[in-house]
């Protein structure tokens, strides 16, 4: 298969804080397959994506800085035809975390979710006491990396609302409570490649932090998901990913259920070292729907 991976300008200028260089890891062997894969940056505009049989997302890790110029890139695919995977249609929905309100509605159980519109006057404090919380996680609509996520607390709201109001001037914000879960148990991950479950690993922050990404210092580790979270994140799956050769989902154990925090579909990591089948079963899938 002629597979085009798509990566970004600073990834590959400068390299990236990866697990086990993940983008280098799944070339080499997809490679070791049979086959033919370039890495290509997304918005280099000489590159002819129709010429490969098919275009795999990988690690776009800008896309939120330039979200307007990579939905045309987008656009640009579903008019030529390109076979993105994941799936135009899923990927574009997936840009804005404003997806976990309809996910709501469809009956998902989500960490609670506050929109915070841009350009809304937005009261710290009142947020707080509307949202009944000591605690709580701002963070963009669109976004990736922990980018402009903080938290406020009650004794610092005046000291936090300057920014508060700086950054929802500028685009939509979402705003969640925060869970100390995360730092006594951590936020589980579980792995989907063509629809099937695959491993899952278990991220926790360093100590006096709540983000869990392994290059702010969060710690990985392989566990077996439990059950109940498993059949949760099949159906968000199931119903949410349709067509898509990976995705993750990302969320708590909370009182025995699954509370959804993200449906990473478009440049997660996928802790491709993290399990020994990790490999084969990405590439399985993928010759499952390349066929």
């Amino acid at each position: 298969m002629n597979i085009a991976l798509v990566t970004c300008e600073s990834l590959a200028q400068y390299g990236a804080p990866n697990v086990d260089d993940e983008d280098a890891l799944l070339t080499r062997y997809l490679r070791e397959q049979g086959h033919d894969v370039e890495p290509r940056i997304w918005s280099n505009p000489v590159v002819e994506w129709g010429r490969y049989d098919v275009v795999l997302l990988k690690s776009p890790w800008d896309y939120f800085d330039r979200v307007e110029e990579f939905l045309h890139w987008l656009d640009t695919l579903e008019r030529d035809q390109v076979r993105l995977l994941n799936p135009v249609s899923v990927v574009r929905w997936n840009t804005n975390k404003r997806y976990l309100l309809e996910m709501e509605q469809a009956g998902v159980r989500i960490v609670p979710t506050r929109l915070l519109p841009r350009g809304e006057a937005v009261d710290a404090a009142a947020l707080l006491e509307e949202m009944g919380q000591e605690q709580i996680v701002v963070k963009p609509a669109v976004s990736g990396g922990a980018k402009n996520t903080f938290i406020i607390s009650r004794h610092e709201t005046a000291v936090r609302q300057p920014q508060l109001t700086e950054l929802v001037a500028q685009e939509d914000f979402l705003a969640q409570p925060f869970l100390s879960r995360i730092q006594e148990e951590g936020e589980w991950s579980l792995l989907y490649y063509g629809g099937e479950f695959s491993h899952a690993v278990l991220k926790t922050p360093k100590a006096g932090d709540f983000r869990v990404q392994h290059y702010l210092g969060g710690a990985i580790a392989p566990r077996e998901a439990p059950a109940h979270l498993r059949q949760a994140a099949d159906r968000i799956v199931q119903q949410f990913a349709p067509g898509c050769l990976y995705a993750r989902v990302d969320g708590l154990d909370q009182d025995g259920e699954l509370l959804l925090m993200e449906l990473e579909l478009i440049e997660p990591f996928l802790y491709l070292a993290s399990a020994p089948q990790a490999l084969p079963r990405y590439e399985q899938a993928l010759r499952r729907m390349g066929e």
